[in-house]
């Protein structure tokens, strides 16, 4: 019983915690393609920050990814 409370706790966090992740990762793309429309002398600085943040949203998918695995396959 004392298991699947602390499997239970560990996937809400892990749920709130990815959809946190999304939507900053959303606001944050949203934000620099408004600045990429105002500024034109920074444009290759924003576009690189929106490929930094599509690849953070990948690799903490992926990190969530071997969560889940890691968990059904002790569980």
């Amino acid at each position: 019983m004392i298991a699947t409370y602390d499997t239970y706790t560990v996937d809400h966090i892990a749920f709130w915690l990815q959809s946190l992740i999304r939507a900053g990762v959303i606001f944050r793309v949203v934000f620099c393609l408004v600045m990429l429309m105002i500024s034109d002398e920074e444009a290759a600085q924003y576009r690189k920050r929106i490929k930094n943040a599509v690849i953070f949203l990948v690799i903490s998918e992926l990190v969530f990814a071997i969560k889940n695995i890691i968990l059904t396959y002790y569980s």
